[in-house]
């Protein structure tokens, strides 16, 4: 039975950025009670929806968060919209505390002419596509040329998915329509546009050396490598860990892995080629009614590249038309309080920069905060504030528990094709109904 203490805390969004900071509050406030709320019936956000399908080995942390809802003052509140369903408002006058983790998930617009001509893509759509995100538009056909501006992780997620073959996906949870749809007609040429040199360009070396095991695609480069002071050094004591800061062992590492993905001694694939043009500039789009090139500047000049989809892969931004994105649309590293009982964390605080491991760091930050502001008496647990229970009846009704997202968990599992790990669906209602019970599943006679 909680106490009249006992801090009720809400955190919309439960995603890795939400769960981490769950995570952080119970260790710091064991007694505390934490409602985490998602619009979608499945929890995971980023994890289940961002991650690339064919990455199930970074996927896998949902078993840790798993842990983390079998804890009895952790709830899992799925299919409950803020702002629709409930009001921040009325969280606010609920709940002690209430933290905002609900990402950036707008794809950043491309800031050249005809960046927003029809045949521009972003990063986003296309991983939520493949993803089975629900309500994601299907991904449209992208020709023989592809350009894809870019050369961070994102963007080598969106390469490997343009070079992988249909084997590429075993084990993974990938949405078969689409990938089908595209196999059908793959594309034939793909030019990566990256603005720094190999060096700088951003991509984890690890991800680059999977492009190299792959028995797919024919590489070839242009741009300069490594600036100098990411060359490789000839002295044998510049070349000692100790010498070197980790920021350029890991450059020397990504220009190494990208001079072994174009070396000329590679033995010739099947798969499409693929330019990677190190020192480009996108200077526009070009097209009438659709994508048809892109005027790109590099040391060489200005060059036209035909194109009959650009995919672009440089960030993300906070939708304007969302309540809670417009309280997070200026970042502030320092300190997750928006104003006294409100917080956030991950992307919504800090930006859209870092990978997964970097929320944890962030988690730990805010939790220490909300923990401070209770020491120093800025935020009084309030006996009246009764968390969850506090909500209106049919809020607490309609929420999916973490025991009904287990059922649709474990139908996803059981439809799955016997090379696939999980068939996800696309339909939020019928997601929903299936986590409730209320769903007829039988396969018709």
């Amino acid at each position: 039975m909680p106490s009249p203490s006992t801090p009720h805390i809400a955190i919309v969004g439960s995603g890795p950025a939400g769960c981490y900071l769950a995570s952080a509050l119970l260790r710091a406030l064991p007694d505390c009670e934490i409602t985490l709320f998602d619009r979608l019936a499945s929890p995971y956000g980023l994890i289940r929806y961002g991650v690339a399908a064919d990455h199930q080995h970074t996927k896998a942390i949902t078993r840790q968060f798993e842990r983390l809802f079998a804890n009895p003052g952790v709830r899992f509140a799925g299919d409950i919209t803020i702002g629709r369903d409930v009001t921040l408002a009325e969280l606010e006058g609920s709940f002690d505390a209430v933290v905002l983790a609900t990402g950036r998930s707008a794809d950043r617009p491309l800031p050249v002419p005809g960046g927003d001509l029809p045949g521009v893509i972003g990063s986003g759509a296309i991983t939520r596509a493949l993803n089975s995100h629900p309500g994601t538009a299907p991904l449209p056909p992208l020709g023989s040329d592809v350009v894809i501006v870019g050369a961070g992780n994102v963007a080598l997620d969106l390469l490997r998915f343009l070079v992988k073959d249909r084997s590429g996906y075993a084990a993974s949870d990938v949405a078969d329509p689409v990938l089908e749809a595209y196999l059908a007609d793959p594309v034939q040429r793909i030019t990566v546009l990256s603005r720094s040199d190999a060096a700088r360009s951003k991509g984890d070396p690890q991800m680059i050396k999977e492009l190299i095991a792959l028995p797919r695609g024919r590489y070839t480069t242009s741009g300069a490598m490594c600036a100098p002071e990411h060359a490789p050094s000839s002295t044998p004591e510049a070349r000692t860990p100790e010498s070197r800061t980790a920021e350029a062992r890991t450059a020397e590492a990504r220009t190494a892995a990208y001079t072994d993905l174009t070396a000329p001694t590679r033995i010739p694939t099947a798969g499409p080629d693929v330019q990677l043009i190190f020192g480009a500039t996108p200077e526009r789009v070009r097209g009438d009614g659709h994508v048809t090139a892109v005027d790109v500047q590099t040391g060489a000049g200005l060059t036209s590249i035909p194109a009959t989809a650009v995919l672009t892969a440089i960030g993300f931004d906070s939708d304007p038309a969302d309540e809670l994105a417009r309280l997070c649309a200026a970042p502030s590293p320092e300190s997750g309080r928006l104003r006294p009982g409100l917080y956030r964390t991950g992307w919504a605080k800090r930006g859209p920069n870092g990978a997964i491991p970097e929320n944890r760091a962030c988690a730990k930050a805010v939790a220490d905060e909300i923990v401070s502001d209770i020491a120093a008496g800025m935020l009084v647990p309030n006996a009246a504030k009764r968390g969850f229970a506090a909500l209106p009846a049919h809020v607490r009704e309609q929420a999916i528990t973490f025991a009904q997202w287990g059922a649709l968990d474990a139908h996803e599992q059981a439809s799955a094709h016997p090379d696939r790990v999980r068939q996800k669906l696309t339909d939020h209602a019928e997601m929903a109904a299936i986590a409730r019970g209320t769903a007829d599943t039988r396969t018709p006679a």
